[in-house]
């Protein structure tokens, strides 16, 4: 067994406790391999060992990538800061985008996905710990925003994404992700159908559980730690 397949079992079970000790099921969260500045070759390995979904935020690396892994058919997802420049290649060779923060970027995304595909898959990513650094939508401007993208065609509004302020106080991740839990919630109640919020890494993916992700994110603990 290959290191990865070995790492991608451990993430598994871990990912599997944490949604039973949540009272969850574990098939109600995906893993997403977050491949950013790794090698084809190994994301290969990982989709050989059954990994399916993969995360990518720097779009020319990501391009070279899925052109490589094309016989495999798997499904890429876009998860970084995206600039209005780079829009077209991201509408058409993904399939999710987790990272929208303005209107701009989500109206160029509608505007060159093209007509053949299914619509593309989005979130807005939201700053829940008001990092002045950090990307993402206040959650006061939030609403705003979801009404707009929602309306846009050829994009499906899924949910909400963040990136908290890295902490190793379980209490204050756990109050983070209820955040954007609540935010999830509060656009329900005025009529959306979100069902996906994009939370937890590899160091507090169990406190992002048991707040209700539905898809974690995790790199480190599949590949390795980078160079």
């Amino acid at each position: 067994m290959s290191s990865i397949s070995a790492r991608l079992q451990i993430m598994s079970a871990r990912i599997g406790r944490a949604a039973r000790e949540a009272g969850r099921e574990p098939a109600g969260v995906r893993l997403l391999a977050v491949s950013k500045t790794w090698p084809a070759e190994d994301l290969r390995e990982a989709a050989v060992a059954g990994q399916r979904a993969f995360g990518e935020s720097y779009v020319q690396e990501a391009l070279g990538k899925i052109d490589a892994l094309a016989d495999l058919g798997l499904e890429w997802h876009f998860i970084g800061p995206l600039q209005g420049n780079k829009t077209r290649p991201v509408a058409n060779a993904f399939s999710w985008v987790h990272s929208i923060d303005r209107v701009r970027i989500a109206q160029r995304l509608s505007e060159q996905r093209d007509v053949h595909l299914p619509p593309l898959q989005v979130c807005i990513q939201v700053n829940v710990s008001g990092e002045q650094s950090k990307s993402g939508v206040s959650p006061a401007a939030l609403p705003e925003l979801a009404r707009a993208v929602s309306s846009l065609p050829r994009l499906t509004l899924r949910g909400l994404m963040t990136i908290p302020e890295p902490t190793p106080d379980v209490a204050v991740q756990r109050a983070r992700f209820a955040s954007l839990r609540r935010l999830r919630d509060m656009l329900n109640s005025e009529g959306m159908t979100l069902d996906t919020l994009s939370m937890g890494m590899s160091d507090d993916l169990e406190a992002a559980i048991a707040e209700g992700a539905t898809i974690v994110r995790v790199g480190t603990a599949i590949f390795g730690s980078r160079a």
